[in-house]
């Protein structure tokens, strides 16, 4: 299978694996983080081993760019190490293991949480679904965004856990959403330190100079942790600009890479990255990289520890090795998200919401959620009806009176 892969990507092999957080005890961590974030420093270390037994070459992130372009050929295939968010434990438990192997790796920073006591609005909801759970809470939904019982019904009725249903509904809305329910929960929950998680602490500038000093590599990852393909373009410029300024002023090297948070980009932040110089972005795509292949979406494997898990609930080397190998990909029982997705450029418009995408999608796919309006719209015209009062050529307008309607109108059927 190996085999085959390396021959479907054009000679070698390019997996660039993600990893969020590296921690000492997984099983004391799991009670209060959000698990598919989660990978102990034992389990890390011995992917690391397990990559260099099975042939591949531990390679940083430029020489992997490097080879899809044809400026180098590698004798081997290549395994790339990659860290996003920032997390603290990276620091104090991957960074020490990495350093002693030998073994090169990037940690993309949303540079607005560095140096902060701030948690990420993942970490906040997750920790605040949990007290809803243990309190047998029942929200009041009339004071909070509309889309919270698409977050909260199916939690609170079984039908999903907290991760899953967390993953699905913010891949799906806007950031100001995510705060929107925060500040509503803590609020009915009555307030409290006690309401805002004590672990997911990120990095502080002197330790991310720290790795830089012993070569490791950094990109960026917006400033706010944002999903950019549901923001408008000066959101987008703002978010991938100053967070690449940022780590660039505060630790003096060349910010290049990018990632995408949740995995979602569109052409347009393609557009925005190439402007200002980066190199390359990368997804959460679970898709073989392949040489010649656009380097602004770059696959990767997302890794955490029950992925090393065997029938007996141990580490399992077969397993691990499976995993990298790509087996379950080979053999089609895997199904990987898709990362691309239509750009969605919320306007405000009186009392109306609208989203202009960047490429056309099928009506069908756009009726998904109701009350919409779907306007398409091919030549430059002038829109008289009062709720879309702009002037647009060449694009779609979804119209909602809720804008986190809009959102989910407007996702192609495929993609979700």
């Amino acid at each position: 299978m190996a085999a085959y892969r390396r021959s479907q990507s054009g000679g070698r092999r390019i997996l660039i694996v993600s990893y969020h957080r590296v921690v000492s005890d997984f099983t004391g961590e799991l009670q209060r983080s959000i698990p598919g974030l989660l990978i102990s420093q034992e389990t890390f270390r011995r992917h690391l081993e397990e990559a260099h037994a099975s042939g591949f070459e531990l390679a940083s992130l430029g020489d992997a760019v490097d080879v899809m372009a044809g400026q180098r050929t590698a004798k081997k295939d290549l395994f790339v190490v990659t860290f996003d968010d920032g997390y603290r434990d990276v620091y104090r438990y991957a960074y020490p293991v990495l350093k002693q192997m030998g073994v090169p790796a990037i940690t993309y920073l949303p540079t607005a949480f560095i140096n902060t006591d701030k948690r990420f609005n993942h970490d906040r909801l997750f920790h605040l679904l949990r007290c809803v759970q243990e309190r047998k809470f029942r929200p009041d939904y009339d004071t909070m965004p509309t889309p919270s019982v698409q977050l909260l019904g199916p939690i609170l009725t079984g039908r999903k856990t907290v991760s899953a249903a967390l993953d699905d509904f913010i891949g799906e809305h806007p950031t100001r959403v995510l705060t929107g329910i925060i500040d509503s929960l803590e609020q009915q929950l009555g307030g409290g330190a006690d309401l805002v998680p004590e672990q997911g602490d990120v990095m502080n500038w002197d330790e991310v100079r720290q790795m830089a000093r012993d070569g490791f590599e950094f990109g960026a990852h917006t400033l706010g942790h944002t999903v950019l393909t549901l923001e408008p373009t000066e959101v987008v410029e703002k978010e991938i600009v100053e967070s690449k300024e940022t780590i660039e002023r505060e630790v003096g090297v060349q910010v290049k890479d990018f990632a995408y948070c949740n995995g979602w980009y569109s052409d347009e932040m393609i557009r925005v990255l190439k402007k200002h110089g980066f190199r390359s972005g990368v997804t959460t795509e679970d898709l073989p990289n392949r040489v010649g292949g656009d380097p602004f979406a770059l696959k990767r494997k997302v890794m955490w520890e029950n992925f090393s898990l065997g029938m007996m609930g141990d580490y399992s080397s077969t397993l691990t090795v499976c995993q990298f190998d790509d087996c379950f990909g080979v053999l089609g029982i895997n199904h990987p998200v898709l990362g691309h997705r239509p750009h969605l450029l919320v306007q405000t418009s009186g009392t109306a919401n609208v989203l202009v995408q960047e490429a056309a999608a099928a009506e069908a796919a756009l009726a998904k959620a109701t009350p919409v309006d779907v306007v398409d719209v091919t030549t430059p015209v002038i829109v008289t009806e009062p709720r879309v009062a702009q002037g647009t050529a060449g694009a779609q307008v979804v119209v909602a009176p809720n804008v986190a309607l809009a959102p989910e109108a407007a996702q192609p059927e495929e993609l979700q």
